[in-house]
């Protein structure tokens, strides 16, 4: 049994955390076959913020060619410029650090930009001149005027010459790599059986501008979907599929969503944080007195069918301000006053029990299935958990193609740390969670649950990554289970 949610379970939480424990219906491919076009489903934000659109065509022959389309607004309505980007990619061996991933090493030949205005042009050409190295200050003579559909080089293998850095611009995300395949029930009544749907996802973009170009990812971005096997409806993926340097897509229109909490949210996928973490959350939020409780499931596994330990957290939250930094965003800030931990497995009991005494619940206390309350001890420092906390927060509700409400919570910094600052605060978004119960929905009674999952202290609570020998020697476990 794992720690138990505060709901008289609601059927569709339940129905989805259950649905997520069902491995089955996922498949990865080892290695990942990347053959073919894959595209963004959606408009990506990366921190900065940077908005943005993706279209990657991997051949046969290793080469490959990917359009990045950069946007002005949160909505990728409003293009600022493409870059056009060939290499070639050479996948290597699973990956020892993130679990289900295949490593992979690539080389750039060539990347172009188009700009999409003398805006872009002029803001571009500014960065480069100004912080780039000798071969590149003169990237565009100043007052040069905007060509529609004029290709410019950036980065050339041949000529040695690579002017990209000014712009945060790596490709470190094709150095991890992992393909899931699942099958979507077809949503016409008359029909009957699914349809195939593959995933493509690439590493992580670091959180931190100054690391971006040097970072080595360990957990990934949104995932991309085949052109051919996506899923239905995707009104974006068409017109991603269509466009190229010279015709950015332009997505649909969609109505701005007023920040609306109340009631309870559940992850849509077993998820990656960096640093090794695969978790589920599950959320609920109470409107009426600004309070919160959160679950986060962390397992061991890309799956999260081996349960580690729960964490339970329940505090209170600010009324929301319209971000100034994150177009479309809304800032919060979230107080955790109170936790509990539950052990699922023995790795994690040895690790609590021979942690300092008196600096995470009850010492040598701990047993598995067993929720302890960490709040007298003022957190977990094995678990990096301290009470009481503050974390500055960025939100986002959208609605997905079948009108469910999407909450974006804050992505957490790469480096582990907390968003204990308003400096600190995101600039970009974890995976979705799905609504899965408004607020007349809430209940207040215990229920036992059969899954668990690992924590990232997402967007509400303070954890930071495990330590090292502790990582280490999970690495170990991982080693002689395969």
């Amino acid at each position: 049994a794992a720690a138990e949610p505060p709901l008289r379970w609601e059927p569709r939480c339940r129905q989805q955390l259950r649905h997520l424990q069902d491995g089955a219906r996922i498949a990865a491919r080892l290695p990942p076959r990347l053959e073919g076009r894959w595209v963004s489903t959606g408009c990506e934000v990366r921190p900065g913020p940077e908005f943005l659109t993706r279209s990657y065509l991997f051949y046969t022959n290793r080469l490959f060619k990917a359009y990045q389309f950069y946007y002005w607004d949160p909505s990728c309505r409003d293009p600022s410029y493409s870059l056009v980007i060939k290499g070639k990619l050479r996948l290597r061996q699973a990956s020892w650090i993130t679990r289900g991933a295949t490593e992979a090493d690539y080389h750039l030949h060539k990347v172009g930009i188009v700009f999409h205005s003398q805006k872009a042009m002029r803001e571009v050409a500014a960065r480069i001149n100004q912080t780039s190295g000798e071969g590149c200050r003169g990237f565009l003579p100043p007052g040069r005027s905007w060509a529609p559909g004029a290709l410019y080089e950036l980065l050339s293998a041949k000529t040695e010459r690579d002017c990209t850095a000014a712009l945060g611009f790596a490709m470190h995300e094709l150095s991890l790599v992992r393909v899931e395949q699942h099958y979507q029930p077809l949503l016409q009544p008359q029909q009957s059986g699914s349809q195939l749907v593959e995933e493509l996802y690439l590493g992580d973009i670091h959180t931190d501008w100054d690391e971006r170009l040097h970072y080595r990812p360990t957990g990934y971005q949104r995932p991309m979907q085949s052109a051919v096997h996506h899923v239905h409806p995707c009104p974006a993926c068409g017109i991603i599929y269509r466009a190229d340097e010279h015709h950015p897509p332009i997505l649909p229109a969609r109505a701005q969503l007023p920040m609306q909490l109340s009631g309870s949210w559940v992850s849509t996928h077993c998820e990656v944080r960096p640093a090794v973490l695969f978790l589920t959350r599950y959320f609920i939020f109470h409107g009426n007195n600004h309070t919160w409780e959160g679950y986060y499931y962390h397992y061991s596994d890309p799956l999260c069918q081996q349960p580690t330990f729960t964490i339970y957290a329940s505090g209170n939250y600010t009324q929301g301000i319209p971000s100034s930094k994150v177009r479309g965003g809304t800032e919060l800030a979230f107080k955790v006053t109170q936790a509990r931990v539950t052990p699922m497995d023995q790795v994690t009991v040895m690790m609590l029990n021979s942690s300092e005494p008196g600096s995470c619940g009850l010492t040598s206390s701990w047993r598995a299935g067993v929720e302890q309350d960490i709040t007298p001890s003022n957190g977990c420092l094995a678990l990096g958990i301290k009470l009481p906390h503050t974390e500055y927060e960025l939100f986002k509700m959208e609605q997905d193609p079948e009108d469910r409400s999407l909450l974006y919570v804050g992505e957490r910094p790469t480096d582990g740390s907390s968003p204990d600052s308003p400096e600190k605060r995101p600039t970009s978004y974890q995976a979705p969670l799905i609504q899965c119960a408004g607020a007349s929905e809430e209940f207040s009674n215990y229920v036992s649950l059969k899954y668990s999952g690992r924590k990232y202290a997402n967007g509400n609570e303070a954890l930071k990554p495990l330590p090292v020998a502790f990582l280490l020697f999970v690495a170990l476990l991982f080693l002689r289970w395969d």
